[in-house]
């Protein structure tokens, strides 16, 4: 049974700020506003807020830790929501992907990306995935490396053998830039990303590239400027994450 929780007048008013920020952006750069799909961020938060996003509006929620958010969707019992993980998934934790989660978005090396196959194959479903990329250079992020540009064609192989696979739907590109001062300086990266899936785009026509997932509470603005499909905001929508409480995960 679906929990039922309150209206939140504040998630209300800054759901809708951040639309209409997306909007300006998307016109800015000439693109329809209805190109760029909101994902709320509800990591950390608890099941209230998650409640309070949808009941504002939100079709689109992301989680980074795929325990924490199947309880969420378990707990809100709600079909017409569309869970997105967008965290590091380590392999042990990939059956919970396919058995909770509606699109991966950091599908970032190949020896996930066979389990997930043999999983999703199992359940037989077909998973939406977008493949993650470090175009930052930084050795704290995931994703395969792709600051350099002279070394994409190194990426081909493991891009090609993910395509491959019949139980993965590979939709398209996703990063996490490296901290930055000002959203401006997050550019270049979100450029690297585009280019990287036009590059992509050439090699492999037959797939899918349409989405690119990028662009978070500090620098979403720039991303739709940039061409995301899918802007990932959690902060700017639901206020800070509370603290651990102490012992917890």
């Amino acid at each position: 049974m679906a929990a039922k929780f309150p209206a939140d007048e504040r998630i209300q008013e800054n759901y809708m700020r951040v639309l209409e920020r997306i909007a300006a952006a998307a016109r800015r750069a000439q693109r329809a506003p209805e190109a760029v799909r909101l994902v709320v961020v509800t990591k950390g938060h608890p099941a209230e807020k998650a409640q309070a996003a949808i009941l504002a509006g939100a079709r689109d929620l992301g989680e980074n830790y795929p325990e924490e958010g199947a309880a969420k969707i378990r707990a809100l019992a709600r079909p017409d929501v569309r869970w997105h993980m967008i965290g590091h998934v380590q392999r042990r934790k990939a059956r919970l992907v396919i058995a909770h989660y509606d699109m991966l978005h950091s599908l970032d090396r190949l020896s996930l990306a066979q389990r997930l196959e043999t999983l999703a194959a199992e359940a037989g479903r077909v998973l939406p995935a977008l493949l993650e990329f470090n175009v930052g250079g930084e050795e704290s992020k995931f994703g395969w490396p792709a600051w350099d540009e002279s070394q994409w064609e190194a990426l081909l192989p493991d891009v090609e053998a993910v395509l491959a696979f019949p139980h993965l739907e590979i939709r398209g590109l996703m990063t996490i830039p490296p901290p930055v001062n000002t959203p401006e300086a997050a550019r270049p990266y979100f450029r690297r990303l585009r280019a990287l899936r036009d590059f992509l785009a050439r090699r492999f026509p037959r797939a899918s590239w349409d989405e690119l997932s990028m662009g978070m509470s500090a620098d979403f603005e720039v991303a739709v400027e940039e061409g995301a499909t899918l802007v990932r905001v959690g902060t700017a929508i639901l206020g800070p994450r509370p603290p651990k409480k102490a012992g917890g995960a």
